[in-house]
């Protein structure tokens, strides 16, 4: 199972969100590093929109994703951008 899944399955898990997407945006890193040429799963994008985030900040929000995909930071993962809101916050995606 990728990182992908494993993270969309966490996160479905702990928030049911009305939508969700797990974007792989490794391959837009390519050449940061000598050594690193874009593949894998290093650097994902959550974009997620749950009720369970309903009054609570952008730090929270991004606390409580960051704390469930911890096990994929500790296998690889280099980085992870946030985007949560809750049902009828204006979203950018």
């Amino acid at each position: 199972m990728s990182a992908t899944d494993r993270i969309t399955a966490r996160l479905t898990e702990a928030f049911q969100p009305e939508r969700l997407a797990v974007l792989n945006e490794s391959h837009l890193h390519a050449g940061h590093q000598d050594s690193f040429d874009g593949a894998g799963e290093t650097h994902l994008r959550v974009r997620i929109v749950a009720t369970a985030f309903a009054g609570m900040s952008r730090l929270a929000r991004h606390r409580a994703v960051n704390a469930l995909v911890q096990p994929e930071f500790d296998a690889g993962l280099h980085a992870l951008a946030v985007e949560a809101a809750a049902p009828g916050e204006p979203v950018r995606w």
